[in-house]
């Protein structure tokens, strides 16, 4: 059974930083690209970051340069770290892989 897990979703003030892991089991997850998503309320659903099963990289323009993707396979996690958050970033950030393999999601909240 395919699970993936994120955490470390929460309330950040505009500026400040999170970091959120997904951590996926049930799949051989050096073999799949990674992704990030995040869906803001009444918004679609939109690719934030990818990271290869090379570790290539891949990034919304939206958070070029704010935004870190990586994985660890020893782990079977991927980790997104974001910095100089915004108040445009609050969402539901989503983990996903392969055909149509999808966390809970955690949510992230941008305010002061």
């Amino acid at each position: 059974q395919v699970q993936l897990v994120e955490s470390g979703g929460g309330l950040v003030q505009p500026g400040g930083s999170l970091r959120l892991s997904c951590a996926a089991s049930g799949i051989g997850f050096e073999l799949y690209d990674m992704y990030w998503y995040r869906q803001a309320p009444g918004k679609q659903r939109e690719m934030v970051a990818l990271i290869t099963n090379g570790k290539s990289t891949a990034y919304a323009d939206s958070v070029k340069g704010r935004f870190t993707i990586s994985r660890d396979n020893a782990k079977n996690t991927v980790d997104l770290q974001m910095n100089m958050l915004k108040p445009d970033d609050t969402a539901v950030y989503y983990c996903h892989c392969g055909a149509d393999y999808w966390g809970q999601g955690t949510q992230v909240t941008v305010s002061s």
